[in-house]
């Protein structure tokens, strides 16, 4: 008679839950040890306390890391539809919202979290909270778990699902990548990613919170290399917003590569620079008496005016429209349609929604998620290097590679 597998999962959030289950649904003795006082504290926190738990558009295109293909075939064995399946028949009915996003009819973060904590108890999978792991040690064919406590566990296989360093408040501080290079992994450094930009400038705390739909542009080397759109909002720090976290990867990586980067604003993004300039002409003459910094009002949101006009080199802004010279005109138009910034950093890991590097996916079987150098050992989740965009495919890479880890160490 074959002796069941004692399945050991190191982290309860996402990866860690799924992974349990589908070992626990394959006849494995299934422990989970979290370092909270609850599991899957991180999903309350995403999408908004919406909790947008896939996207119908994943694809490999969303995925980053040092080999984003090593997703390709995970993504393919557990699809977006194997999780909105996986969900349903645990009680979510999902919806569809813009660029593919899916969310759960309750639009509630705790509706996910409590139908896995559901099936967990109900299958029976045993978990350890306030669990700590300071140590793996292989021994013949077991794994012991120790903790900071001083107890510990063992189990046949093991799962790593203790996720990055973003968001340390919901407990990801990067131990995982301690207990993987002890094992004999080798981890990618790691950095914030879907992340705010700190911006050089002293004029961010007066235009602190203003709203606009633009588009936003990182620039190397006079090039630009990546590009968003949509709500884009200033800080006391530099700039958020949606597009700022999307392409804040690519400015983080080249930042922790010593290079100069820049951040270009276009606010007036649905007129070209030459058609902006007409507009611009027709609206000065239309009032050539109204002073500078009044004639903008209507145009772009008020307390951005001050600090566009200076930035364009203008100084009186209380001489009538009619003064503008040329250049000046041209100087309105330039920090409308092309404002640029020097990114001086990331903002740092407590404002990160995800963690780029991580454990090396080149020790790792992508279709089993088995470790290349320990037999019976799996990871899963973020404290891999891979990592995608907002909008649902991070949770994606967590479900489809939890769920292949736990399948892979209840049979292999």
């Amino acid at each position: 008679m074959k002796t069941k597998r004692r399945v050991v999962v190191v982290g309860g959030g996402a990866a860690g839950m799924i992974a349990a289950i589908s070992a626990r649904r394959l006849g494995a003795d299934v422990t989970i040890l979290e370092k909270n006082p609850r599991v899957g504290k991180k999903i309350l926190a995403t999408g908004n306390g919406r909790c947008n738990f896939t996207n119908i558009n994943t694809d490999i295109t969303y995925y980053h890391g040092s080999d984003p293909e090593f997703a390709h075939s995970v993504l393919g064995d557990f699809t977006v539809d194997d999780t909105i399946r996986f969900f349903e028949k645990l009680g979510i009915t999902h919806k569809v919202e813009e660029l593919g996003k899916v969310f759960p009819m309750s639009d509630q973060a705790s509706s996910i979290l409590d139908v896995l904590l559901y099936e967990l108890n109900d299958l029976g999978v045993n978990i350890v909270c306030d669990a700590c792991v300071k140590d793996i040690i292989r021994e013949k064919d077991e794994f012991i778990f120790v903790l900071e406590n001083g107890n510990s566990y063992r189990g046949d296989r093991a799962i790593l699902t203790t996720g990055g360093k973003a968001m340390p408040a919901s407990g990801s501080d990067g131990n995982g990548y301690g207990l993987a290079e002890k094992l004999g992994h080798s981890a990618v450094d790691v950095f914030p990613a879907l992340v705010q930009l700190m911006l050089e400038g002293s004029f961010f705390k007066r235009i602190s919170g203003v709203k606009f739909v633009g588009t936003a542009e990182v620039i190397h080397k006079n090039k630009a290399i990546v590009q968003d759109r949509g709500d884009i909002l200033f800080a006391d720090y530099g700039i958020s917003g949606p597009p700022i976290l999307q392409i804040s990867r690519k400015a983080g990586e080249l930042i922790k590569a010593g290079e100069e980067v820049y951040l270009k604003i276009m606010i007036m993004d649905m007129l070209s620079k030459d058609e902006l300039k007409r507009l611009l002409h027709k609206r000065f003459q239309t009032a050539p008496g109204k002073p500078i910094d009044f004639s903008l009002v209507g145009l772009i949101n008020k307390r951005l005016i001050p600090v566009v006009l200076q930035e364009a080199g203008i100084s009186d802004v209380k001489r009538p429209v009619a003064d503008l010279t040329v250049q000046e005109k041209d100087g309105i138009s330039d920090i409308l349609t092309d404002w640029q910034f020097k990114i001086k950093r990331t903002k740092g890991w407590s404002s990160a929604q995800i963690t780029a590097g991580g454990v090396d996916t080149k020790e790792i079987n992508q279709h089993t998620m088995e470790s290349e150098k320990v037999k019976g050992l799996f990871f899963a989740g973020e404290i891999l290097d891979i990592d995608g965009q907002c909008g649902g495919f991070n949770l994606q890479w967590a479900w489809s590679s939890g769920f292949i880890a736990g399948r892979s160490a209840a049979l292999n």
